[in-house]
């Protein structure tokens, strides 16, 4: 109830300054063991209903939080306590970056939306790892942790294949699963990477080094040919694809309203996500779930804001779910009330 009021005082702030002080509030709340466990009663949502096993991993609810949020692993504990059944964290590269200049990152609220131009501003393998590593020894947690893992600005697309195996060595031990991250349309040159030699060169050479079968799975752009979406499909076919995830971020601004188009256009380049990417990232969900005949998970990300939004997206053929711009209009319940709203048509 009190959310919209506190998002209203967030929205004065800029975009990342927001999401600085808000999770640093809930690091503080969660300190105190009272209240985290106050916190936990309230936002979490346990029904064995909703458990899930994909590749392998028994998820205790399908809805889980996109990477992009939680880059560093530096909130899980508190994301946890909210009832998320999964967290992706990164995008992690090899060496630290500093992403692209500020602004980048742009609200539309009145059609609940998000343009950001990051460009995997992360503090590193290593520094992610280490964190990974202290939680991991001294947290008894069940949180399904996956690792979304990419190439950094410098690195040429011919050597890309040689920062994914390296951010798989570094975070092999402390993540359940990994998602390819080849879609981002805020690196450039990144998207060319979802050409299918591309694509056969960074699989082969992670599955080589896969010696314990940790999921690997592949993250797509909303945007592409169906052509392309065909030679990913084929591409399961013929080396071991864990998984889907569908969709990244899309560039087409014709999503938006002809107002907030000429809004978009003032805030630059960048990825849009939110409400107005839920039907189009749903028909590549469908595309490719027909493609792939159910042989592997997908799981669904782009536009989940509400119970009705997750309901689709398993109708679609999604096996789990993954929501970000809908966590920060919605707030703090939206776990809960898609788990709630899942487990009444169950």
């Amino acid at each position: 109830m009190l959310y919209p009021i506190a998002r209203n005082l967030l929205f004065m702030l800029p975009p990342e300054m927001a999401h600085t002080i808000s999770m640093y509030g809930l690091q503080k709340a969660a300190s105190i063991p009272f209240l985290k466990k106050q916190l936990a009663a309230q936002f979490q949502y346990q029904e064995k209903n909703l458990t899930k096993n994909c590749f392998g991993i028994q998820f205790p609810n399908p809805v889980g939080l996109g990477a992009g949020f939680d880059k560093n692993a530096a909130y899980l504990d508190e994301l946890e306590m909210l009832g998320f059944g999964f967290v992706e964290i990164g995008t992690v590269t090899p060496k630290p970056q500093a992403g692209n200049a500020a602004p980048r990152l742009f609200r539309i609220p009145d059609q609940k939306a998000l343009i950001n131009r990051m460009g995997f501003n992360n503090e590193g393998l290593e520094a992610v790892a280490n964190r990974l590593k202290e939680r991991k020894a001294k947290n008894n947690s069940s949180l399904v942790v996956g690792g979304n893992i990419g190439k950094n600005k410098v690195t040429e697309n011919r050597d890309a294949w040689i920062d994914y195996c390296t951010n798989f060595k570094g975070l092999e031990e402390v993540v359940d699963y990994f998602v390819v991250n080849v879609s981002s349309p805020n690196t450039p040159g990144l998207r060319e990477l979802q050409e299918k030699e591309s694509l056969r060169k960074i699989f082969s050479a992670l599955q080589n080094l896969n010696k314990n079968n940790k999921p690997i799975l592949l993250k797509m752009a909303p945007d592409l040919e169906n052509s392309v979406l065909d030679d990913i499909i084929a591409l399961t076919h013929e080396i071991k694809i864990d998984g889907l995830v569908a969709t990244n971020t899309t560039i087409d601004r014709s999503l938006l309203n002809t107002m907030n188009q000429e809004k978009a256009k003032k805030m630059g380049a960048g990825g849009l996500s939110g409400q107005p990417l839920l039907d189009k990232s749903t028909e590549v969900l469908k595309y490719l779930h027909k493609g792939i005949e159910g042989r592997i998970p997908i799981i669904a990300s782009g536009g989940i804001f509400t119970g009705a939004d997750a309901k689709s997206k398993i109708n679609a053929g999604a096996s789990l779910l993954q929501i970000w711009t809908g966590f920060i209009y919605e707030g703090p319940m939206i776990v809960k009330n898609i788990c709630q709203s899942l487990s009444a048509h169950k």
